[in-house]
């Protein structure tokens, strides 16, 4: 290649954090090259269009978790992007024909706990407070570099002093934090909760993307990592997407390529190339046969894929390949998208027009619901009665499908990447779509015939289309193991690796999975702080300085 082709930076992947690492990048002056392997931009934040006339959200279907501050920074609103928020945050209906609106506002949602059991309503603001002063404290750690836990270079000291810190200021929150990382979400509900129906509606925010049930233990920080999000500065609140979740993708990208990034699809990286002599990675090669070199490769894919298919464990310590080996990824969730003629009538809450019932409903109707759902895919079945994360995002955006037509978005648990009775085929995808239909039904009598469409994509049709190991959506489990500085693996924590010239931007780095782009702009802040030590110290640099002393 020319000089003018080099890159200063290749990143591997063309998802949202891979595109915000691209954006910072080139706004510092790095010429920075996206490779995407698919036809477009966002991995599984993406719009497409399974049937004529709707645009779906295929994968990842609401937003919450991308920070203000990063919305701010690169300006995305000048390239479209726009959030709706969901309030009520969700419709809950229950099996004795009743439900809840969980409101944004803890005192509106009290109400309508109160309805149910006036203790567990007034328990409700206890709640919210106390998950919201633990995520205060939580929020400023997703946006630090996790330090070295072995403190094997200078700069992990002061970052580990500083978080220890951190903390110290923070002591009794700090113990409560320790509480909830090891506690089940059923237990740490059950300090403030007993109906079994209120039990049932605050758990799926425990378990979503989680291999685990409510009883697990872990789960209850999965719950707080659900609320850390906001939407137009309420905190802990989700929305819908103007255009669906491509569109966000599509702002970031707008963003990168203002910055001057050059982005590329249709362009399948196959291998991470590192020099036998350095251990320096050197460029990536291509499925097309091209080779590009760059001084820097980030690579915003699973961490497993990364460095087991694209690096190659000869490449590797082996200490980190038992690591990826032992990183665990398994998925329990299925994403069902089905078009719909009109809008569902809840036995709790009845008629088709529009209501608060209707733009997010979530079917967890009890605890015991719940953890039963995960006892089939802990033995390698679906659930026959599963928990769903229902949206209808054309209650919000009716661009997204043709007049007077819906689109839901079923996110459905419990589902197991590995069937017990046998490889996923056609009938078993048609089986699982069935029993979607019929939970609902159960709720919302008559939704059946309100389906004109029907898209299915299990764990392993996850992994497939999107690069999500095992169908899991966080690049790997959110347990107390994988985070933080151990996110994937000690030996590449902070976004660093053992190869010289290879960084990670992903999900499977910290603070983990979700639409939230910080992994990109973490990575970014340590690739671009290197970059400036690199030149500081260079041979060339050194020698200028010295004959300008």
């Amino acid at each position: 290649m020319s000089g003018a082709d080099r890159y200063d930076a290749v990143i591997v992947g063309g998802g949202h954090n891979g595109l915000a690492c691209a954006a910072y990048l080139a706004r510092a002056g790095l010429k920075t090259l996206v490779l995407e392997r698919r036809h477009l931009v966002g991995g599984a934040a993406v719009t497409e269009e399974p049937w004529p006339g709707y645009r779906v959200s295929t994968a990842s279907y609401v937003v919450s978790l991308l920070p203000e501050r990063i919305v701010r920074e690169l300006s995305l609103a000048s390239f479209g992007y726009h959030v709706y928020p969901l309030d009520p945050a969700y419709f809950a209906p229950f099996l004795d024909g009743s439900g809840i609106l969980v409101w944004e506002d803890p005192r509106a949602a009290a109400e309508e706990i109160r309805k149910i059991s006036r203790a567990d309503g007034d328990a409700y603001l206890r709640y919210c407070e106390d998950v919201s002063s633990m995520a205060d404290v939580i929020k400023p750690l997703l946006h630090k570099i996790p330090p070295d836990p072995a403190l094997r270079s200078a700069h992990d000291l002061p970052a580990a002093a500083g978080m220890l810190g951190y903390l110290l200021r923070r002591r009794g929150a700090a113990a409560q934090l320790v509480d909830l990382m090891t506690m089940s979400c059923a237990d740490f509900l059950g300090r403030y909760f007993h109906d079994e129906r209120i039990l049932g509606a605050l758990s799926p925010g425990g378990v979503i993307g989680m291999w685990g049930g409510p009883m697990s233990p872990g789960s209850a920080y999965v719950l707080l990592h659900h609320r850390m999000g906001e939407v137009d500065g309420v905190g802990g609140c989700w929305g819908v997407a103007r255009g669906g979740m491509g569109a966000v993708s599509e702002a970031i990208a707008g963003a990168a390529r203002a910055a001057g990034a050059v982005i590329e699809t249709s362009a399948e990286v196959v291998s991470i190339d590192v020099s036998g002599s350095s251990g320096r990675v050197t460029g990536v090669t291509l499925a097309d046969g091209r080779t590009i070199p760059a001084g820097l490769v980030v690579s915003g894919v699973h961490p497993a894929t990364t460095f087991c298919s694209l690096v190659g464990e000869k490449h590797l310590p082996a200490e980190l390949v038992t690591d990826m080996r032992q990183f665990r990824t398994r998925s329990p969730s299925a994403k069902v998208n089905l078009a719909l003629s009109g809008l569902p009538s809840f036995t709790a809450r009845p008629g088709s027009d529009l209501g608060p019932q209707h733009p997010e409903f979530i079917i967890s109707p009890t605890l015991e619901y719940l953890e039963r759902a995960w006892d089939a895919a802990k033995y390698g079945l679906p659930s026959p009665r599963p928990m769903m994360d229902c949206v209808i995002p054309t209650t919000k955006d009716d661009s997204l499908a043709p007049a007077g037509a819906h689109i839901m978005s079923c996110f459905v648990q419990y589902v197991p990447y590995t069937r017990a009775d046998g490889e996923w085929d056609d009938a078993q995808r048609s089986a699982l779509v069935a029993s979607v239909i019929d939970t609902v039904e159960m709720f919302a009598p008559g939704f059946g015939d309100l389906v004109t469409h029907r898209e299915v994509l299990t764990p392993v049709d996850l992994e497939e289309r999107f690069g999500l190991l095992g169908g899991n959506i966080f690049h790997g489990e959110m347990s107390a193991d994988q985070l933080f500085s151990f996110r994937p693996s000690p030996l590449a924590s902070g976004y660093r690796t053992p190869l010289a010239g290879l960084y990670l931007c992903g999900s499977g780095t910290h603070p983990g999975g979700g639409v939230m782009a910080i992994p990109g702009r973490n990575a970014s802040r340590v690739i671009i702080r290197d970059s400036a030590v690199r030149r500081f110290t260079s041979p060339t640099k050194r020698r200028r300085k010295a004959s300008q002393g």
